[in-house]
């Protein structure tokens, strides 16, 4: 018999900054893939880009993100 072994990711948990489902949503997806661009974020979320933008800019005022380059990533 053959074992299937899933691989699992831990995640952080959640800074308490995060007071918005988008906000969380956001930052979860950024600190799973290890980074992504405003555009990235709304094709994947399925968020209006103004709404992905308005987040990120909070998440960066909040210093728990940064941009690099045209990549947004959380901050260690």
């Amino acid at each position: 018999m053959i074992e299937q072994q899933l691989a699992t990711t831990q995640l952080d948990p959640l800074p308490d900054q995060l007071d918005s489902p988008q906000a969380k949503l956001v930052y979860l997806y950024l600190e799973a893939s290890g980074g992504a661009t405003a555009t990235d974020l709304n094709e994947v979320l399925a968020m209006k880009k103004i709404a992905v933008l308005s987040v990120l800019n909070c998440l960066e005022g909040e210093g728990l993100v940064e941009k690099n380059d045209a990549e947004y990533v959380v901050c260690n």
